[in-house]
């Protein structure tokens, strides 16, 4: 079963009304070699600017980026080269990134290969912790950018040092 770090950026706090700027993919394995990253044009004229900013585009970059059909169709495809059996879904915050991803999954293309479930890397982490406190974040070792596919590759390095941690999960 091959996990999938996503880590997207948005313009605004829900898919529909806003839109999705930007994602990054990294399949969880040594080397996290495997990635994909994805920009794509708006869908709605509402943006709010300070969540816009975050992505480091601004408002005339992101409408020049591909269409989200197409970017849904190249992700969709990309996940399709990662093997038989069923992809797991894995982010930071998986409630945001999430409903991001199965949103444009399904309003472009009908159906989300990852399905009905995702994972959070922080409660992974506080379970393993024993402790609803603490945060995985100092288990990263590239930089937290706001780049995704630098955020999910750093999110990636966190559960490969929690699985050396004693973390029963397999990548495979």
């Amino acid at each position: 079963m091959p996990y999938v770090m996503v880590d997207i950026e948005s313009d605004g706090p829900i898919p529909g009304d806003y839109s999705m700027v930007c994602f990054g993919a990294v399949v969880v394995e040594p080397g996290l070699s495997r990635t994909f990253y994805g920009r794509l044009r708006p869908i709605s004229e509402q943006f709010i600017p300070e969540a816009l900013a975050v992505s480091g585009f601004s408002r005339e970059e992101c409408l020049a980026f591909d269409e989200p059909t197409t970017v849904m169709e190249k992700f969709r495809d990309w996940l399709s080269t990662l093997g038989k059996g069923r992809l797991m879904f894995i982010s930071d915050n998986n409630g945001f990134d999430w409903q991001f991803i199965n949103w444009y999954f399904h309003h472009f293309l009908g159906e989300n290969p990852f399905g009905h479930s995702s994972q959070n890397l922080g409660s992974l982490y506080k379970g393993l912790a024993k402790d609803t406190f603490v945060n995985f974040k100092h288990l990263r070792k590239t930089l937290h950018t706001h780049d995704p596919v630098d955020d999910a590759r750093g999110n990636a390095e966190a559960l490969l040092q929690m699985k050396d941690m004693g973390l029963k999960i397999s990548f495979s």
